[in-house]
């Protein structure tokens, strides 16, 4: 990882847009893994990749955000200006415009099931801009996308730590279930990474999406992963008939979702937040699972 500072930054504003050298720069609160976030001033941020690989995102960002924008009716990111690399900061970056809202919890959110339609009705508004000429899944969007299996190995590995902490038996069956079809439709646009660290709420209600470093077109299985990570039973429900996918994509997205879940839970430290979130998201999709 690339060691960010508020200091790096500010000399990165004085250097290449001196004309907003004097504003405030404050790293945000929840700044995020691939990037680091901070305000300028009261209505912009400036957004840095993390590490080399997360690099391709800010070029994808600038090109496609714009795109979207006006075709979206909640709030996105708007790139306003294009930041190069220097000795001290040695990627690409960029500045946007800043959104206001809360980034989305359980206790901000008025009425979940209401929640649970604004999403769905937000992705099927990004689904249905044209993706013919959209950036393929891949490396560059760690597979979003595309064909769940190239995480079989790790998702194997993982239940098979598992040995008396969850069903293992069935944690195969749902992950066989996810790899047993494959996407055959025309590639849809995504935004890879629909998660609560990605969604804003104002006043109760989901007032942004951001960060879609992940974006690409492909299969939109992946950005169904709330269902089992964010909402309860009845919340899924509404999510997951308002998007109206077949059953074998709804198959695909529990895979993703407990993918994630399995590494969360795996790959931090046990008892951590990490950690716990994903031992939840390991229950929620078993016990939705059997009860089907």
């Amino acid at each position: 990882m690339i060691e960010i500072t508020a200091e790096v930054v500010r000399q990165l504003i004085k250097a290449q847009f001196p004309k907003w050298k004097d504003l405030e720069i404050v790293p945000v609160e929840k700044s995020g893994h691939d990037n680091r976030t901070y305000r300028l001033g009261s209505e912009m941020t400036v957004r840095l990749p993390s590490h080399e690989r997360y690099a391709s995102a800010v070029e994808k960002e600038l090109t496609w955000l714009p795109v979207f924008q006006p075709l979206l009716s909640l709030p996105i990111p708007v790139p306003l200006a294009q930041g190069e690399p220097t000795t001290e900061y040695p990627l690409p970056w960029s500045v946007n415009q800043w959104i206001e809202g809360d980034t989305v919890t359980h206790s901000n959110v008025l009425d979940i099931n209401g929640f649970a339609e604004d999403l769905a009705g937000f992705l099927k508004e990004l689904q249905a801009i044209d993706a013919s000429h959209g950036i393929p899944s891949g490396i560059q969007n760690f597979h979003r996308g595309g064909n769940l299996a190239v995480y079989d190995q790790d998702t194997r590995s993982v239940i098979d730590k598992l040995s008396g902490q969850f069903d293992q038996k069935l944690l195969m069956e749902i992950w066989e279930l996810a790899l047993a079809t494959r996407y055959q439709a025309a590639p849809l646009w995504l935004h890879g990474d629909v998660a609560a660290g990605n969604l804003l709420v104002r006043n109760g209600r989901l007032c942004g999406v951001i960060d879609f470093g992940t974006m690409g077109v492909g299969d939109p299985s992946c950005d169904l992963v709330m269902a089992w990570n964010f909402f309860d039973d009845a919340s899924r429900d509404v999510f997951l008939r308002r998007m109206n996918f077949e059953q074998d994509t709804v198959n695909r997205a529990r895979g993703w979702a407990l993918w994630k879940a399995l590494i969360t839970y795996a790959w931090n430290e046990p008892s951590s937040e990490a950690s716990e979130w994903g031992k939840h998201a390991i229950d929620v999709i078993l016990r939705e699972y059997k009860s089907l």
